[in-house]
């Protein structure tokens, strides 16, 4: 995969690149993200610099992972990331894929990973063909979880002993996305004007 940039009204979404290494290790170096994201832990530099460097690049080349900066367009600081992971169903009859994030402590409250996240969504929808975007976190993990809400995942309960964090196993929540569930407006810059239908049929369980 090319990859791409997206912009919305505050933000521009682009690809890492190595001048992003020193504001990834700032950001990183938050209680909060290293705790309920899968960062390294402690983190240094150089996991920075791997990140921006090697893991993102190799993600679009490989299709495994799409993950973007997200840029304040006013004054050029970092506000998070944000990508789409677990990508090894997007391809398949499963057409799926999983949303995920972080956001710099200095930029939490402002509704700016929101604002990203409508626009991942709906490039994934409409450029990726996706019919079926996750969305998983800590159970506990309520700040994503209140994300996920905005922009209108269905939670759809807890995933018992899914994870594990420090040699223990722990509970996680799911929630989900089609594209029916996206209301109707302007697609971000970089993506198609509008979201595809889905491709294969629904059928939910009546019960």
């Amino acid at each position: 995969m090319k990859p791409v940039t997206l912009a919305t009204e505050r933000l521009v979404l682009r690809p890492f690149e190595p001048s992003d290494a020193p504001a990834v290790y700032t950001a990183c170096q938050d209680p909060d993200i290293l705790r309920w994201t899968t960062v390294p832990s402690p983190y240094g530099v150089k996991d920075a610099e791997q990140f921006v460097g090697t893991i993102v690049p190799e993600g679009w080349r490989d299709d495994t992972t799409y993950n973007f900066a997200l840029v304040s367009r006013a004054d050029g600081s970092l506000v998070g990331a944000m990508g789409l992971v677990r990508l090894g169903r997007l391809h398949t009859p499963e057409r799926q894929a999983e949303l995920g994030y972080w956001t710099a402590k200095e930029h939490r409250g402002r509704g700016h990973t929101v604002e990203a996240g409508r626009a991942v969504v709906r490039w994934a929808f409409s450029d990726l063909g996706v019919e079926r975007l996750e969305w998983h976190a800590e159970a506990g993990n309520e700040g994503s979880r209140a994300v996920a809400r905005k922009l209108g995942f269905h939670m759809e309960g807890t995933l018992r002993a899914k994870l594990v964090y420090e040699g223990t196993r722990r509970d996680t929540w799911i929630g989900s996305l089609l594209p029916s569930d996206v209301p109707g407006g302007t697609a971000p810059s970089g993506a198609a004007d509008t979201p595809v239908p889905d491709t294969t049929p629904y059928l939910p369980y009546p019960g």
